[in-house]
């Protein structure tokens, strides 16, 4: 996707300008900690240790990351098109009926290696159907993705509602939530491999899905930059007019781009639904779609970024849950707002230290160029 400002050198952009937004961040979250009593530094050093002190801490951290990685993928693919999905919410939360399907009709017949290789097809095949309504709408009628995505999640919230309430409810309760699945619909935990490095995990949902979502991202950088598909994406969101151009089909790539998109999404579901609480509930998404569209702008759009950010995260929500359980003065409501404070300048107000750094990275640049001849002038006398 097309930058508003001129182009940083790559270790800048995808490096510094990054480490910059964060840490202005973190800054102005600690002055929001010192203005209810306590110590910023005793906050931070609580946050690292609940997110990655102990071997639970670490599996809750890489549980909350993979939903962000699958998420962040979601959006970074529509990214790349030109394209700004802000429909990831709805479409996992559709992708789940998909994993319901193959959890309550397969889970007490089939072992879970066979079960999780049709969840996957089955919730990013419904998430991707999903996503492709509003590609539609936006390819041939002219209507906004974003607009259409917004309303998107809004009708997915509803349908699973509607569906859990009146037909998938777990019969002889009151709770909108489907039956536990059989052993073959529940994911094994991911223990033996913290277990490498000396965690003890214990309790903590962390599951094969996680890697899973590291497959997804490595293969979405196959896609993007090494394919004649995400050529023509990328392309496509550069320029419209120049894809047009060479004969690049506008209707087809933004109808894959985003039937694409919904998959990733659609397959965020596997993760809470199969590897934590072996049902479908209301809510599981938990936000973890709009999360995703500040994991993707942090992460720039590119996988090994967001899989960095969607760690980042991950340790807010679990490390900010150990804060939060450790001192009294810092509530939830909280750690939403350093949360956010994150999302703010990771999202909203990403560019907004460009034009400074790229000042001083040509000031920089025409300080060496001016003193390179200096220096070669004195060597030749």
């Amino acid at each position: 996707m097309s930058q508003p400002f001129a182009k940083l050198p790559a270790w800048a952009d995808y490096g510094l300008l990054p480490l910059i937004n964060l840490i202005v961040a973190f800054f102005v979250a600690g002055l929001v900690v010192l203005l209810v009593g306590e110590s910023p530094i005793d906050a931070a050093v609580l946050m690292v240790k609940g997110a990655f002190g102990s071997g639970d801490g670490v599996g809750y951290t890489l549980y909350y990351a993979t939903n962000f990685i699958f998420t962040g993928l979601c959006v970074a693919v529509a990214f790349h098109c030109g394209l700004f999905n802000i429909g990831g919410e709805g479409q996992a939360y559709i992708g789940g009926l998909g994993v319901a399907v193959v959890g309550l009709g397969l889970g007490n017949v089939l072992p879970w290696w066979i079960t999780f290789p049709l969840a996957i097809i089955a919730s990013g095949l419904v998430g991707a159907l999903w996503a492709l309504i509003p590609a539609w709408l936006q390819a041939k009628r002219g209507s906004h993705v974003v607009i259409t995505t917004i309303m998107f999640n809004f009708i997915a919230a509803s349908i699973m509602v509607y569906l859990l309430v009146g037909y998938l409810k777990a019969s002889g309760t009151q709770a909108p939530e489907t039956r536990v699945f059989g052993d073959g619909g529940q994911l094994p935990g991911l223990g033996w491999l913290l277990s490498l490095i000396g965690l003890n995990m214990r309790s903590a949902p962390l599951n094969i899905s996680f890697l899973l979502a590291l497959v997804a991202a490595f293969l979405v950088w196959v896609l993007i930059w090494r394919t004649k598909l995400g050529y023509e994406i990328r392309t496509m969101g550069y320029s419209p007019k120049a894809a047009r151009y060479a004969g690049i089909g506008e209707v087809r790539i933004i109808v894959i781009t985003m039937m694409i998109s919904g998959a990733l999404a659609g397959m965020m579901a596997l993760n809470p639904i199969m590897g934590a609480q072996h049902r479908v509930q209301l809510d599981f998404v938990a936000g973890a779609g709009f999360v995703g569209i500040a994991v993707a702008l942090m992460g720039r759009s590119h996988p090994a970024g967001i899989v960095l950010a969607a760690i980042l995260f991950g340790m807010l929500y679990q490390g900010g849950a150990e804060i939060a359980f450790d001192m009294p003065n810092i509530s939830r409501d909280m750690i939403v707002i350093i949360q956010g404070l994150v999302i703010l300048f990771a999202g909203a107000l990403e560019h907004m230290f460009r034009p400074t750094l790229l000042r001083l990275l040509q000031r920089f640049a025409r300080t060496k160029r001016q003193s390179t001849p200096a220096v070669a002038a004195e060597g030749g006398q």
